[in-house]
């Protein structure tokens, strides 16, 4: 398995993000709650098993001390296999790079698997903020990253 950096416009990372909009849009159970504002300035990885992308998440930066995780994907055939923890720790680890000391994000309140892995990784709830304020099915989580030695 290997991580990679792709750009948002990578084919492969445009067939996974219109999946995972696919797959929240019926997972929402009919309640048109998904905000699907596309950004074209975030930094993807993806992770590749075999020569296939079979997952990804993106980077945002919100300023210069605080990233925003989006669009975390996993196929679901590669599901419960430990990707999505990986991938996290490695988009945790490009957000210090780039000199974050905040990591947040925003998911669905039906997505019980996805608030799992994130507080299971340390992500405490926050007030909703941004885009997301409005949309009555969104919760949002945030974790302060390690400083530097």
């Amino acid at each position: 398995m290997l991580i990679e950096s792709r750009p948002a416009t990578d084919p492969e990372v445009d067939a996974l993000v219109a999946a995972q909009q696919r797959e929240l849009r019926e997972a929402d159970g009919g309640l048109d709650g998904q905000a699907t504002v596309v950004h074209d300035d975030v930094r993807y990885l993806v992770v590749v098993d075999g020569g296939r992308v079979v997952a990804c998440g993106g980077l945002q930066s919100l300023d210069a001390d605080t990233g925003e995780l989006k669009r975390m994907y996993v196929r679901p055939a590669y599901r419960g296999r430990g990707i999505a923890r990986q991938l996290l720790c490695a988009l945790e680890e490009l957000a210090f790079q780039q000199g974050h000391s905040v990591l947040c994000l925003e998911t669905g309140s039906y997505l019980p698997a996805a608030i799992g892995l994130y507080t299971s990784c340390g992500y405490q709830p926050i007030p909703v903020y941004g885009e997301y304020v409005h949309n009555p099915y969104s919760v949002c989580f945030a974790k302060r990253l390690p400083v530097a030695a």
